[in-house]
């Protein structure tokens, strides 16, 4: 397929529409390859600080640099500040002395291994906790705190080499508690969904930074993620494969769920072609109306601090998402 056949100029334009400077402050770099020294790329990203979503994030967060809970950076799920630092980043908001706070805030929930827990731990002996699960904190963690220009603090790099350590050889991805409700009824041994989130954060990390072991680990969970056909993971009662159907609803954000798109969106970042996507990309295709627009069909709308387009209408999120992965997979 020729991208430029899905690259039409109108769906562009609305893309680079002013109304919405985060979705133009990611689609300049994305879909137009500016680079992120632009002036217009810079012009959008001062914009996508003053849009009434991160200004409303930004208002409710305690001046301590938390939201909600001091002693627990997760819930109330979707409102607390593991889930807001997530939004921002996404947005593509910038680092600033609120968003500094707030991660100093996270960083009190980090363990000696350099694992994460909700909880603020209260002894010594909590933050030498080996309480293992949640990879998907993890990586959404990860994700942000690279955005925000982490990737080199020390803190990250403990966090990066737990990842490292808990990685699960034999079975693959990183064992959660959580996971798996019914091992009947999956093929993944560890969290799917979680390991996502773990590739996310790494696929973020500059190609350069990433070290021999770190890559590994992609190269060897990406083929995990390719032999599901991505959305494929679990199992019937006569041990043939199941589509996880909810994964081809494509939504924004995600949070600690997943879909189709994500999960592209993820590989085509690594610089993953395979003919396993190709249904996938093909489902996404499939998806695109005759304007060349995809539809928000998930959301967390009024359960988050600010409501991110209306579902069931066209999306510039799912829209710009669509496209980048469709440009990668098919320059």
């Amino acid at each position: 397929m020729d991208p430029a056949s899905l690259l039409q100029d109108d769906v562009i334009e609305w893309l680079l529409e002013p109304s919405n400077p985060s979705i133009r402050f990611w689609a300049l770099q994305q879909i137009l390859d500016k680079s992120s020294e632009d002036k217009k790329v810079k012009q959008a990203q001062n914009a996508v600080m003053r849009s009434d979503c991160v200004k409303r994030f930004l208002d409710a967060q305690d001046s301590e640099g938390f939201w909600e809970k001091h002693e627990d950076i997760y819930n109330p799920k979707y409102t607390a500040t593991t889930h807001n630092l997530l939004i921002l980043a996404e947005l593509g908001a910038k680092r600033t002395p609120e968003i500094e706070k707030a991660l100093e805030h996270v960083f009190l929930f980090q363990r000696e291994s350099g694992h994460f827990l909700i909880n603020l731990p209260r002894t010594e002996k909590g933050r030498a906790s080996v309480v293992k699960d949640g990879c998907c904190i993890d990586g959404n963690i990860l994700f942000y705190m690279v955005h925000f220009g982490y990737v080199d603090d020390p803190r990250v790099k403990a966090l990066i080499d737990f990842q490292v350590d808990y990685y699960d050889a034999e079975n693959h991805g990183w064992p959660c508690r959580a996971f798996p409700i019914d091992a009947s009824k999956v093929f993944p041994v560890n969290c799917y969904m979680g390991a996502v989130k773990v590739l996310k954060g790494f696929s973020r990390i500059p190609r350069r930074k990433l070290s021999s072991e770190v890559q590994n680990i992609i190269n060897r969970y990406v083929e995990v993620i390719l032999d599901n056909q991505i959305y494929k993971y679990l199992k019937n009662p006569d041990g043939n494969r199941k589509e996880k159907a909810g994964w081809k609803r494509f939504g924004f954000p995600v949070f600690y769920q997943s879909d189709v798109l994500e999960v592209l969106d993820i590989l085509t970042e690594l610089g993953v072609k395979d003919k396993r996507m190709q249904e996938s990309v093909d489902l996404v295709v499939s998806n695109r109306d005759s304007g060349g627009r995809w539809l928000l069909k998930n959301t967390f709308n009024g359960k988050m601090l600010c409501d991110i387009e209306e579902k069931g209408k066209d999306s510039k999120w799912i829209t710009l998402r669509a496209l980048r992965v469709l440009k990668r997979f098919y320059s």
